[in-house]
Protein backbone atom coordinates (compact mmCIF):
# COMPACT_ATOMS: atom_id res chain seq x y z
CA UNK A 1 0.00 0.00 0.00
CA UNK A 2 1.11 3.53 -0.74
CA UNK A 3 1.63 5.74 2.27
CA UNK A 4 2.72 9.33 2.70
CA UNK A 5 3.14 10.10 6.36
CA UNK A 6 3.65 13.78 7.08
CA UNK A 7 4.89 15.02 10.42
CA UNK A 8 6.66 17.91 12.07
CA UNK A 9 3.93 20.50 12.28
CA UNK A 10 3.17 22.44 15.40
CA UNK A 11 2.83 25.84 17.01
CA UNK A 12 5.68 28.28 16.58
CA UNK A 13 6.17 31.98 17.09
CA UNK A 14 6.72 34.29 14.16
CA UNK A 15 10.34 34.23 13.12
CA UNK A 16 10.77 30.64 14.23
CA UNK A 17 11.48 27.48 12.28
CA UNK A 18 9.94 24.10 11.70
CA UNK A 19 11.03 21.07 9.72
CA UNK A 20 8.36 18.99 8.11
CA UNK A 21 8.96 15.40 7.08
CA UNK A 22 7.07 13.12 4.75
CA UNK A 23 7.93 9.45 4.77
CA UNK A 24 6.91 7.65 1.60
CA UNK A 25 6.37 3.96 1.01
CA UNK A 26 4.74 1.70 -1.53
CA UNK A 27 6.16 3.25 -4.71
CA UNK A 28 9.52 3.88 -6.36
CA UNK A 29 10.56 7.11 -4.71
CA UNK A 30 13.14 8.07 -7.34
CA UNK A 31 10.52 7.96 -10.11
CA UNK A 32 8.36 10.57 -8.47
CA UNK A 33 8.20 14.27 -7.89
CA UNK A 34 7.49 15.08 -4.27
CA UNK A 35 5.57 18.23 -3.54
CA UNK A 36 4.54 20.20 -0.53
CA UNK A 37 1.23 22.02 -0.62
CA UNK A 38 -0.64 23.96 2.01
CA UNK A 39 -4.16 25.07 2.68
CA UNK A 40 -4.93 27.89 5.04
CA UNK A 41 -8.36 28.26 6.62
CA UNK A 42 -10.82 29.65 4.10
CA UNK A 43 -8.31 29.58 1.28
CA UNK A 44 -7.55 27.35 -1.65
CA UNK A 45 -4.72 24.89 -1.56
CA UNK A 46 -1.47 26.27 -2.93
CA UNK A 47 1.83 24.79 -3.95
CA UNK A 48 4.77 25.48 -1.66
CA UNK A 49 7.68 23.53 -3.10
CA UNK A 50 8.51 20.47 -5.13
CA UNK A 51 11.49 18.28 -5.90
CA UNK A 52 11.66 16.03 -8.93
CA UNK A 53 13.57 13.00 -7.72
CA UNK A 54 14.21 11.79 -11.26
CA UNK A 55 16.22 14.82 -12.35
CA UNK A 56 16.85 16.75 -9.14
CA UNK A 57 15.00 19.88 -10.18
CA UNK A 58 13.64 21.91 -7.30
CA UNK A 59 10.84 24.43 -7.40
CA UNK A 60 9.49 26.96 -4.94
CA UNK A 61 6.50 29.22 -4.83
CA UNK A 62 7.59 32.78 -5.53
CA UNK A 63 5.86 34.02 -2.40
CA UNK A 64 8.24 32.17 -0.08
CA UNK A 65 11.06 34.68 -0.57
CA UNK A 66 13.71 32.03 0.01
CA UNK A 67 12.58 31.10 3.50
CA UNK A 68 11.84 27.43 2.81
CA UNK A 69 14.12 24.63 1.64
CA UNK A 70 13.06 21.27 0.29
CA UNK A 71 15.31 18.22 0.45
CA UNK A 72 15.16 14.46 0.38
CA UNK A 73 16.80 11.47 1.99
CA UNK A 74 16.50 8.91 -0.78
CA UNK A 75 17.76 6.13 1.45
CA UNK A 76 14.78 6.68 3.73
CA UNK A 77 12.32 7.72 1.00
CA UNK A 78 11.63 10.89 2.91
CA UNK A 79 11.14 14.47 1.78
CA UNK A 80 11.69 17.40 4.11
CA UNK A 81 10.59 20.99 4.16
CA UNK A 82 12.74 23.27 6.28
CA UNK A 83 10.76 26.39 7.06
CA UNK A 84 12.57 29.40 8.47
CA UNK A 85 11.52 32.93 9.35
CA UNK A 86 7.95 31.76 9.66
CA UNK A 87 5.16 34.28 9.40
CA UNK A 88 1.57 34.14 10.63
CA UNK A 89 0.47 33.88 6.98
CA UNK A 90 2.31 30.54 6.78
CA UNK A 91 -0.32 29.08 9.08
CA UNK A 92 -1.94 26.20 7.22
CA UNK A 93 -2.26 22.47 6.95
CA UNK A 94 0.72 21.24 4.97
CA UNK A 95 0.37 18.23 2.71
CA UNK A 96 2.95 16.19 0.89
CA UNK A 97 2.11 14.67 -2.45
CA UNK A 98 3.73 12.43 -5.03
CA UNK A 99 3.47 12.34 -8.81
CA UNK A 100 4.94 9.77 -11.17
CA UNK A 101 6.98 11.93 -13.56
CA UNK A 102 6.86 9.27 -16.28
CA UNK A 103 3.53 10.77 -17.30
CA UNK A 104 4.98 14.25 -17.56
CA UNK A 105 6.19 16.97 -15.26
CA UNK A 106 7.45 20.51 -15.56
CA UNK A 107 8.07 23.91 -14.09
CA UNK A 108 4.35 24.52 -13.55
CA UNK A 109 4.58 21.79 -10.98
CA UNK A 110 1.69 22.99 -8.84
CA UNK A 111 -0.78 22.47 -11.68
CA UNK A 112 -0.19 18.77 -12.20
CA UNK A 113 -2.40 16.07 -10.79
CA UNK A 114 -0.60 14.24 -8.03
CA UNK A 115 -1.06 10.50 -7.60
CA UNK A 116 -0.82 10.28 -3.84
CA UNK A 117 -1.44 12.62 -0.94
CA UNK A 118 -0.49 12.51 2.70
CA UNK A 119 -2.81 13.26 5.56
CA UNK A 120 -1.45 16.73 6.31
CA UNK A 121 0.33 18.25 9.25
CA UNK A 122 -0.84 21.48 10.84
CA UNK A 123 1.43 24.48 11.18
CA UNK A 124 0.37 27.43 13.29
CA UNK A 125 2.50 30.55 13.46
CA UNK A 126 1.61 33.00 16.20
CA UNK A 127 2.34 36.71 15.96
Amino acid sequence: DVQLQASGGGLVQAGGSLRLSCAASGFTFNDYAMGWFRQAPGKEREGVSCINNSDGNIYYADSLEGRFTISTDNRKNTVFLQMNSLKPEDTAVYYCAARDVYYGFGSNWWLYDYDYWGQGTEVTVSS
